[in-house]
């Protein structure tokens, strides 16, 4: 459904249609969209199934080659297609309609989703069968990623912004928490085929909230420039405002460092703690608990000034919960540490997000997000595959040691140099 209302009156007329500000703490701000709530609720679900699917398929893996490096492989491919298509993603979210660009995508992740279902199903699928379903999957994501990030500004007033991006974070690691928990049930009743088959099915509620969505279409208005041009004024845009490189090389710092925690974790548990997919989920599960509580934290300080700092002592935090899960050898204390990283993560991430986006005219949104993304994205493939090598050539704990390590040193440099990250604030 679209509307013929400009871009500032829908938002207000979804304002009015929603709940009442005051019936909202500030903490919760950005579900009074009516827009917003529909996409939220939609992505959450469908978030749900990914980590379904995330625990069943790094299981499956593991399980499958017994090798800690073909895990990282395969954590590549689902990562790896940011690096190639996301600058591509970010112009077709400034030329077309983000909202088609977002259904097509889901298409397609559902699809493949549950094409692996039934290769397991009937006990076809081999891991050449996983590793270009996971490359295909990205592919998807990576086009539509920028148009996703890129629609939240329209859903809500600048002044919500912020907050809408947390509260996004936090649907994301709510579902981090419910997904790998309903996922080692589901595992252990029907294995793995009922897990990548709720995700594929779990697609459709996103598409749902898309169709209900009142926003009219991206008025880009036409342009002769071609692809690449407008590629290179995105970098040019960027390269111009120096918080936005400092927040771009920060984030690829995050996340090349950081991120294999999560793709490891059924490593940790098969081989420090001896667990099966159900523990792997407990494990999972915890992480997200501390995303889901770091998000409302950050949602709820979405308006103060200074997010820079506050997102580099964060990002020092999960350097340190990276330096003491590789030393934990105890269940009960690994649980801690995963669940003060899952916290620390996301606000880190949702803090330079925000800082992005609110530093950005929606003209230019699609593009800068899309190279943001590249090195949010980008860095966790790279990061899968350095770890998963240190992992299979020394250690799993030596891997997440060297890169809490390396992540606190980055975070130091910049606290001790003053570094304004909020400077590039229109």
């Amino acid at each position: 459904m679209s509307s013929s209302l400009p871009q500032e009156e829908t938002v207000e007329a979804n304002v009015q249609a929603g709940i009442p500000r005051g019936r909202f703490q500030r903490t919760f701000s950005a579900l009074r969209y009516r827009d917003f709530r529909l996409l939220w609720f939609g992505a959450f679900a469908s978030t749900t199934g990914t980590f379904m699917q995330t625990l069943a398929q790094g299981w499956l893996v593991y399980t499958m080659t017994g090798s800690a490096l073909l895990l990282g492989v395969d954590g590549f491919l689902s990562t790896g297609p940011m690096l190639l298509f996301s600058l591509f993603g970010g112009v077709i979210a400034d030329r077309m309609e983000r909202r088609k660009i977002m259904m097509l995508s889901q298409v397609l992740q559902g699809s493949f989703a549950l094409i692996l279902a039934a290769l397991i199903y009937f006990h076809t699928v081999k891991i050449w069968h996983i590793f270009i379903l996971s490359f295909l999957t990205g592919s998807a994501q990576s086009i539509s990623g920028p148009a996703y990030a890129s629609l939240l500004p329209l859903l809500v007033k600048r002044e919500d912004m912020a907050n809408a991006v947390a509260m996004n974070s936090m649907q994301f690691n709510l579902a981090r928490v419910i997904g790998p928990a309903l996922g080692g049930v589901v595992f252990g009743l029907w294995g793995a085929t009922a897990c990548f088959g709720i995700n594929g099915l779990s697609f459709g509620f996103v598409i749902i909230a898309l169709t209900m969505i009142r926003m009219p279409p991206l008025q880009a208005g036409a342009t002769s420039a071609s692809m690449m041009a407008q590629m290179k004024e995105g970098f040019a845009f960027v390269a111009s405002k120096r918080s936005l490189l400092l927040l771009t090389f920060l984030s690829f710092a995050g996340t090349f460092l950081g991120m294999p925690l999560f793709t490891m974790m059924p490593v940790v548990a098969k081989s420090i703690f001896k667990l099966g997919p159900q523990g792997l989920s407990v494990l999972q599960a915890d992480y997200g608990i501390g995303s889901v509580l770091g998000a409302l934290f950050v949602a709820g300080s979405s308006h103060a000034a200074k997010k820079g700092r506050l997102a580099l002592a964060l990002q020092l935090v999960f350097a340190a919960t990276l330096i003491a899960f590789g030393i934990s050898r105890h269940l009960t204390a690994s649980l801690v540490v995963a669940f003060i990283a899952g916290a620390a993560i996301v606000g880190v991430v949702s803090l330079y997000s925000s800082l992005v986006q609110l530093s950005t005219g929606d003209a230019m949104r699609g593009r800068v997000m899309s190279i943001f993304m590249l090195a949010f994205r980008g860095g966790m493939p790279l990061g899968n595959l350095m770890a998963g090598f240190v992992a299979q050539r020394w250690s799993i704990s030596t891997a997440l040691e060297v890169n809490g390590i390396a992540l606190a040193v980055v975070a130091l440099v910049f606290i001790i140099k003053g570094t304004d990250l909020d400077a590039g604030l229109a």
